[in-house]
């Protein structure tokens, strides 16, 4: 194999995802206007309902064109020999591997947002403030940029330089080592990133005592479950959309509750809610998607150790020096197919917990409350009631509310 013919097969890679993404989507929005079955007749009114088909319809045509955007800046990029030319700007400031790798990717990361952020402030300040989502303010989404910006240079950054130092004393064996690094990575995220993560983004404050707080913890005690760190983050500083989550374990566990969606539901909706969340903890869930996760990045890191340091990658990409940076640029792309068979095999995971933490839900609080709790923060984020099966079989991580509304109906 030449690196001309790797070279073309990463572009059929990218224009066959294009493709094949632009299908389903397509075929989604046939769906959008589709009658509502008998048990969601009652999630919008005529008025929000032609709102929600709006607002599908300008989400959809806006993501034709920054797909294609992306597509079309990405093949530019590598028919002009891009990555050859920000490499070649790399090695002329550093002559250390790890240093011209965090410059190499230090300018695509931040060129490549520079790019996009007139699409994201137009997806902010115009169809989500059309729509009446939009909290933020312009200072924030330029705060957030930078704080995402940092956090990415020092994270992302100082993981990177440790795997590229693993794979310079241990060749194809790094993977193991990088597979240690980012495994331990995994947990301490998954333990405390609500508590240093979160903060640089949002202000969290414990749940106040009173008749939620009540009800939370009275529904805590009755199914065992230790539960004091109850926490309201204020979501409504950048969108009306509600949520709420599960993070941690053992003595770091915590539920966060986003304050848009204290607002928007009734209390014991909110204990419906947390059911739903206290059931993904009880059946492990979040545990078993750690471990998915980590056995995934392992078999990656596996991977990539058998090919970066081909010749073929780096001269498929224009650079005649093989280098460990421009062979992951290229293994990445190489892997999508992959990515997205992992991706759909997840998602099928993710679904069945979402069935077994309402079926736990409906078992410990009942059915009731969770469904309307479900049917409220579908309507007031404007949700598609009509997916296509198809498109739900390949990006959905949850059931859509018709499958979880008919699951909780069963008897």
């Amino acid at each position: 194999m030449t690196p001309t013919t790797v070279f073309y097969i990463i572009i059929a890679i990218l224009v066959i995802d294009f493709i094949f993404d632009q299908v389903l989507d397509a075929l989604n929005a046939k769906h959008f206007e589709d009658n509502l079955p008998p048990e969601l007749q009652d999630v919008y009114k005529d008025e929000e309902y032609e709102r929600s088909q709006a607002y599908k319809k300008t989400r959809y045509k806006f993501g034709i064109l920054t797909s294609t955007f992306s597509l079309v800046l990405t093949l530019a990029f590598l028919f002009l020999d891009g990555f050859a030319w920000v490499d070649a700007i790399a090695r002329s400031i550093a002559d250390n591997e790890i240093l011209i790798a965090l410059i190499f990717f230090g300018i695509i990361m931040v060129g490549s947002d520079i790019l996009t952020t007139p699409f994201s402030y137009y997806s902010t300040f115009v169809i989500e403030e059309k729509f009446g989502f939009n909290k933020t303010t312009k200072k924030t989404f330029f705060l957030d940029k930078i704080k995402g910006w940092l956090m990415m240079a020092i994270i992302g950054g100082g993981i990177l330089s440790l795997i590229i130092w693993f794979y310079e004393f241990a060749g194809k064996n790094f993977w193991i080592y990088a597979w240690a690094l980012v495994s331990i990575f995994s947990v301490l995220m998954n333990m405390f990133y609500s508590k240093l993560i979160v903060p640089l983004f949002n202000k969290q404050t414990p749940l106040e005592e009173g008749s939620l707080r009540t009800k939370i913890e009275t529904y805590a005690k009755t199914v065992g479950f230790t539960l004091d760190k109850i926490f309201i983050i204020d979501g409504s500083k950048r969108s009306t959309k509600a949520n709420a989550y599960f993070s941690g374990f053992g003595s770091e566990k915590r539920i966060t509750l986003f304050d848009t969606l204290v607002n928007d539901l009734e209390e014991d909706e909110i204990v419906a809610v947390l059911a739903h969340e206290v059931g993904h903890y009880k059946k492990k869930h979040i545990i078993y998607n750690l471990f998915a996760g980590i056995i995934t990045t392992g078999f990656t890191l596996w991977l990539l150790s058998l090919f970066v340091s081909s010749p073929l990658l780096s001269q498929a990409l224009g650079v005649e020096e093989t280098s460990f940076h421009i062979g992951l640029i290229a293994f990445g792309i190489l892997y999508s197919p992959i990515s997205e068979i992992t991706g759909l095999l997840m998602n099928l995971l993710s679904r069945k917990f979402e069935y077994q933490a309402d079926d736990y839900a409906k078992k410990t609080f009942g059915s009731a409350p969770l469904i309307s709790s479900l049917k409220k923060l579908s309507s007031n984020s404007l949700s598609n009631l009509t997916p296509h099966p198809t498109y739900v079989f390949f990006h959905y991580s949850h059931p859509t509310l018709l499958q979880r509304i008919q699951n909780l109906k069963l008897k």
